[in-house]
Parts: C-alpha cells; sequence; structure tokens
C-alpha cells in the first residue's frame, strides 16, 4: 500500500492547528518497508510518530498523546501509529532512554524537513 504523504500531510497540518510543531519524524514497519528492509524483521508498530513541541511543556504527557493520535487517520493510513509527544528537552531525555524512538529519529522520515529546491 505504501505511505498515503497526502494524508500524512492533512494529519500534521491537523496537529498544527492546536500545537506549533517544530520537529516531526515517521517511522516504523511502513517506512522500513518502503525503504526495502526484508520481511524476515520483526515488524513492530506499522507506523511511529514523534511530535516535538515546546508548546507540550505544561500539558500532561497522556494527554497530549490521547489528543495527537485521536487525529490520526488510520483508515486513510491503513494502520494506527504510536504517537509520541515531546517537548525539545524531553525528546533529548528520551532519546536516551528509549530505542524505538532513538531509532525513529536516526532512520525515520524528518516530516519537517525543508525539501531541497
Amino acid at each position: 500500500m505504501g505511505i498515503n504523504r497526502r494524508e500524512l500531510e492533512r494529519y500534521l497540518a491537523r496537529v498544527a492547528d492546536r500545537w506549533p510543531i517544530e520537529h516531526a519524524w515517521l517511522g516504523g514497519a511502513q517506512v522500513d518497508d518502503e525503504r526495502g528492509l526484508g520481511p524476515q524483521r520483526e515488524r513492530g508498530p506499522e507506523f511511529i510518530v514523534v511530535l516535538v513541541s515546546e508548546a507540550f511543556a505544561g500539558i500532561p504527557w497522556l494527554e497530549r498523546v490521547y489528543i495527537a493520535g485521536s487525529l490520526w487517520d488510520a483508515s486513510e493510513m491503513g494502520h494506527p501509529a504510536d504517537v509520541h509527544c515531546y517537548t525539545p528537552s524531553e525528546l533529548e531525555r528520551k532519546r536516551e532512554t528509549l530505542r524505538r524512538v532513538r531509532r525513529v529519529l536516526e532512520t525515520g522520515l524528518d516530516l519537517t524537513a525543508t525539501p531541497a529546491s
């Protein structure tokens, strides 16, 4: 099926309507599939989204994740997403302690990178 990039853009817009997003990454089995990794690997979640915003400060983590997760359209994307929402300082700590987050940052799609012209 591939990654529905149009819906992914709509998802980021829905999240950005609530919080200014400084960085966003997409990882997970679907991204690995697109990059040609073999089927022998352990799949894990189909999509993992890491969102970073200073505006998350003061909002309980579960509330951020619930709201950002509820904006994900699993029927359009083909699978649910494991959504992570961090402030920049929280992300630095999670990068060190959560292998899943570190892998998304290292190998996932940077959704906020400016395309080269």
